[in-house]
């Protein structure tokens, strides 16, 4: 029986970081990696977690994000918070900790606007996570889905799951070039199939692994209008439990700053 992973709840931090290293890993992906002090008691345990990443106002180049004092949370009382949650990617303890968050560069948006011009010595503010859920257990495989913007969790998933699970991936980018992000390693461990941009690619490749559904847990992240069809079907037309299925809105086409917490079909909510 496939039971949801445990959650692990951490001490919420407000971190000051500094850019320490930029690297290009693909036309649409770059990795920033971030230093400091604050880094100290950094946590995440899960391949879903994320943090609140807080960007300059582009006009003023002023970060606005709250603080924590005498244990408590602050918020700014003026400016305006330009915050995205983004997947901590690699974390690496030790005497100069250092943070790894991937970013897919779509757009004039703030973050990739940011992203896209970031150098060393740049300031940013990253919360979080307040906790990690893990994979869940009991299955013999995963099935794993992204659109770019879930491929740093989708990644990790590949990295952080068993061994002895099967792994398959359902991934999509508008640029073929992107799928370089992925390395030969998760290559390798997962049977990798790359869908195309048909909007009821995903749906399809679901419906072809039916006859394997039972003893296996999905995770699928990306445009949540698009994984609406797919929720439907995983969730009603196979009725398969929440404890086997996670699907995640990351972004919603029109809207910005859209709440991954959200429904991702608000007609019909999680049980």
């Amino acid at each position: 029986m496939i039971e949801q992973g445990t959650v692990v709840r951490h001490e919420f931090a407000i971190r000051r970081l500094t850019v320490t290293a930029v690297r290009k890993l693909s036309p649409g992906f770059t990795r920033i990696t971030f230093g400091g002090s604050d880094l100290d008691g950094f946590t995440s345990s899960g391949p879903s977690d994320h943090c609140k990443v807080f960007f300059p106002d582009p006009a003023t180049g002023t970060i606005t994000a709250p603080s924590i004092v005498d244990g408590s949370l602050q918020r700014p009382t003026s400016g305006t918070a330009y915050v995205r949650d983004y997947t901590p990617r690699a974390f690496r303890d030790g005497a100069s900790p250092e943070l790894d968050i991937d970013f897919y560069l779509h757009g004039d948006g703030v973050a990739s606007a940011w992203a896209e011009s970031a150098s060393v010595g740049d300031p940013l503010v990253v919360a979080g996570p307040r906790g990690s859920r893990m994979p869940p257990t009991g299955m013999t495989t995963v099935i794993l889905a992204a659109d770019e913007t879930a491929l740093p969790a989708l990644a990790r998933w590949i990295e952080e799951l068993p061994e002895e699970i099967e792994v398959v991936a359902f991934a999509k980018v508008a640029n073929e070039s992107d799928a370089a992000y992925l390395e030969p390693a998760h290559v390798n461990r997962a049977r990798l199939i790359w869908l195309d941009n048909d909007a009821d690619a995903l749906e399809r490749a679901f419906r072809a692994c039916e006859s394997t559904m039972e003893h296996t847990a999905v995770w699928a992240a990306g445009e949540s209008t698009s994984l609406i069809p797919v929720r439907r079907y995983l969730r009603r037309e196979l009725g398969l439990p929440a404890a086997q299925v996670k699907i995640d809105g990351y972004w919603k086409q029109g809207e910005i700053g859209h709440d991954h917490h959200a429904p991702v079909d608000p007609s019909d909510p999680d049980d």
